[in-house]
C-alpha cells in the first residue's frame, strides 16, 4: 500500500473488503460503522477547514479524533455508550489502516490508545406477566393494523428476537405446522431455531391471511402501513403506542420505558423464572456467551429473595456482649471466625 493511498481508498477497502469480504460482519454493524463515519468525516471536515473529498489520514488523527468525542457528548448529547460504539469504529479502521501499512503505525497507535470510556450498568427494564398480559391485550383486531400488531407483539414476547432479526424475517422461515418453530439468523450470521407457542402460530396465521399470503412465500413476515418490511423504528413505534394503551389498564406500565429490547428482557426473565436452564436461554436468545446469560439472575429480586429465605439468618450476639471477651481462647475464637 503507498503511502500515498487516499483516504477515500482506504475507507472503501475497510468497509467493501475487510468488514464485509473478510469479516464478514452482518449489515446493521456495517450501518453503524457507516453511521460513525459519517458523523465523523464531517466534523474532521469542519475541524479543519477541508472538504471531505480533500481530506487525509493524518487529518483524522488524535488531534480530531478527540475533539470529535468532546462534540458526540457536549454538543449531540450523546451518551457514554454511544460515544464508545463510535470510537470502536474508528479504532477497528485504524487497526486495519496499521496492518496494511506499518509506514503508519504511529499514527494509528496514537488513536488506538484513546481509551473507551467506563460506563454504569444500569438495571435491566423488564415487564411482568400481568403488564404483558395487558400489553399482548392491547392491540384492536377490529383495527386494520391490529392483526399484525398483535402478531408482532406476541411473536417479540414467544421468541424474544432482536428487533432486527424479528424485521428481517421472511414468512418461509417459520414452519407452521407440527413442532412449530421459526429460524432466526442473528448476530454474526448464526442460525438458531426457537420453538412457537399454537398462540403465536395463530396470531401469525390469522395476520397473513388478512394480508392474502401463504405460508411459504418469500415476502417479510411484518409489513408497515405502506406495504414494506417493517423497519426497527416501526417496531418501537408500535410497541410505544401499545404500552400507552396498555398503560391504562396497568398504571405500572406507565413508570417504565419500555422498548423492543424491553420485550426480550422480558422473555428471558420469565424463562429464568420458570426454571429453564441458562444454557437452554442463551441458546434460546442466541447469546454468545453464557456470561450475557447470567446478568438475569442479578436483577431477579423474587429469586433473591428465595435464596435469601432458604439461607437460616445468623445469630447476633446480644446487645454489649463482645465475642472475644466472651470466651477464654482466643485461639479457638479466631478458627470459629
Amino acid at each position: 500500500m503507498s503511502m500515498q493511498t487516499s483516504l477515500p481508498t482506504l475507507l472503501h477497502a475497510f468497509f467493501e473488503d475487510y468488514l464485509a469480504a473478510q469479516r464478514d460482519m452482518s449489515p446493521n454493524t456495517i450501518l453503524a460503522y457507516r453511521d460513525a463515519f459519517k458523523l465523523f468525516l464531517r466534523f474532521a471536515a469542519r475541524h479543519t477547514g477541508r472538504q471531505v473529498i480533500r481530506l487525509r489520514l493524518e487529518d483524522i488523527g488524535p488531534t480530531v479524533v478527540l475533539p470529535f468525542l468532546e462534540h458526540l457528548e457536549n454538543e449531540r448529547k450523546n451518551c457514554a455508550a454511544t460515544r464508545n460504539c463510535r470510537l470502536i469504529a474508528i479504532h477497528r479502521f485504524f487497526a486495519y489502516v496499521a496492518a496494511k501499512d506499518p509506514r503508519r503505525v504511529d499514527l494509528c497507535r496514537r488513536v488506538l490508545d484513546i481509551p473507551v470510556k467506563k460506563t454504569v450498568s444500569s438495571t435491566l427494564t423488564y415487564l411482568d406477566r400481568d403488564e404483558v398480559t395487558a400489553l399482548l391485550a392491547s392491540p384492536s383486531l377490529s383495527q386494520r393494523l391490529g392483526l399484525r400488531d398483535r402478531a408482532l407483539l406476541v411473536f417479540l414476547y414467544n421468541t424474544g428476537a432482536r428487533v432486527s432479526e424479528a424485521v428481517n424475517m421472511n414468512i418461509k422461515d417459520v414452519r407452521f405446522e407440527t413442532s412449530a418453530h421459526v429460524r432466526i439468523l442473528g448476530k454474526g450470521r448464526k442460525e438458531r431455531a426457537c420453538p412457537l407457542w399454537p398462540e403465536t402460530v395463530e396470531a401469525l396465521r390469522m395476520y397473513l391471511q388478512q394480508r392474502g399470503v401463504g405460508e411459504r412465500s418469500d415476502l417479510p413476515i411484518f409489513l408497515n402501513a405502506k406495504g414494506k418490511r417493517l423497519s426497527r423504528f416501526g417496531v418501537a413505534t408500535i410497541i410505544k403506542r401499545h404500552v400507552t394503551t396498555a398503560a391504562t389498564h396497568r398504571k405500572s406500565l406507565g413508570t417504565k420505558r419500555v422498548g423492543p429490547h424491553t420485550l426480550r428482557h422480558t422473555t428471558a426473565m420469565h424463562l429464568l423464572q420458570s426454571g429453564v436452564e441458562l444454557n437452554v436461554i442463551k441458546s434460546w436468545l442466541g447469546h454468545v456467551s453464557i456470561n450475557t446469560t447470567s446478568q438475569y439472575i442479578e436483577i431477579d429480586m423474587a429469586m433473591k429473595r428465595k435464596a435469601l429465605e432458604s439461607c437460616s439468618p445468623p445469630v447476633l450476639s446480644q446487645p454489649g456482649e463482645s465475642p472475644w471477651r466472651s470466651r477464654q481462647d482466643i485461639i479457638q475464637w479466631l478458627e470459629d471466625m
